[in-house]
C-alpha cells in the first residue's frame, strides 16, 4: 500500500448505532470509510465489490456471521486483512477467527488512538495479536490443536534474529517498523519472514505467531 495513500475501511456489524460508532472513530482517526455491511453475507459482497484496504468484522451477527464471512473470504483467495471487532466474552469466537484467517482483533471500546493504530497495522501487512491477547485465550491456544495442523512437520529451530523478528511480528509491527527497529533493510525482514514461516510451517503471519504461541516459542 501507498504510504502516502488514505487507508480505505469497510466497517462490518449487524448494530446499526455501533457500525456508525466505529465509522465516527474512523472518520475522526483520519481513515476513510468506503463501506458499510450487516452480515457477513453482505460484507463479502462488499469487499469483492469495494477491495478495502482493511476490513473491520464483527464476529456475532444473524444469517453469516464472521467466522462465516472469513472463511468464505479464504475459499475465495482473497486476502483483505481482516480485523475482528470482538467484546471481552469472546475468546472461543476470536480463536476461531484468527484460525480462520482473521489478522487480528480489537475490543469494541477501542480509543481513537488504537482504532487508528490498529488499520495502520493491518494496512502495512502486520498483525495485532499478541499485545491484546487474554491468559484465557492464551491458554486456548496453548491447548488446542496445532495452528498448523496435525501433521504439519515439528518446529524447526530458529535463529536469535529470526525470533527477534517474530516477536515483533506478534507485537502487530509490519515489515517497514521491524526493519527501521532493528536497523536493517526491508527486504532482508522480508526475508526472515519467509525463513520464519517456512520453519513454522505456517501459511502465513498470522499462523506463524498462533503456533509460536502455540508450542510456547514466544514464552
Amino acid at each position: 500500500m501507498d504510504a502516502g495513500a488514505m487507508t480505505r475501511v469497510l466497517v462490518v456489524d449487524d448494530q446499526a448505532l455501533v457500525r456508525q460508532g466505529i465509522v465516527t472513530l474512523l472518520d475522526l482517526a483520519g481513515i476513510e470509510v468506503v463501506g458499510q455491511a450487516s452480515d457477513g453475507g453482505e460484507a463479502v459482497e462488499r469487499v469483492a465489490e469495494l477491495r478495502p484496504d482493511v476490513v473491520l468484522l464483527d464476529l456475532r451477527m444473524p444469517r453469516h456471521d464472521g467466522i462465516w464471512a472469513l472463511q468464505t473470504l479464504r475459499e475465495r483467495g482473497d486476502e483483505t486483512p481482516v480485523l475482528v471487532l470482538t467484546t471481552f466474552d469472546d475468546d472461543a469466537l476470536v480463536l476461531d477467527a484468527l484460525r480462520a484467517g482473521a489478522r487480528g482483533y480489537l475490543l469494541k471500546d477501542v480509543t481513537v488512538d488504537q482504532l487508528r493504530r490498529a488499520v495502520a497495522t493491518l494496512a502495512e501487512g502486520g498483525t495485532l495479536i499478541a499485545p491484546a491477547i487474554t491468559d484465557r485465550l492464551l491458554r486456548a491456544i496453548r491447548s488446542g490443536p496445532s495452528p498448523v495442523g496435525a501433521d504439519a512437520p515439528a518446529a524447526q529451530p530458529l535463529t536469535a534474529r529470526e525470533l527477534e523478528v517474530l516477536r515483533l511480528m506478534a507485537a502487530g509491527y509490519g515489515n517497514r517498523e521491524i526493519a527501521e527497529g532493528l536497523f536493517l533493510a526491508e527486504g532482508t525482514v522480508k526475508n526472515h519472514v519467509s525463513a520464519i514461516l517456512l520453519k513454522l510451517a505456517a501459511r502465513d503471519r498470522t499462523n506463524a505467531v498462533l503456533r509460536a504461541l502455540h508450542d510456547g516459542i514466544l514464552g
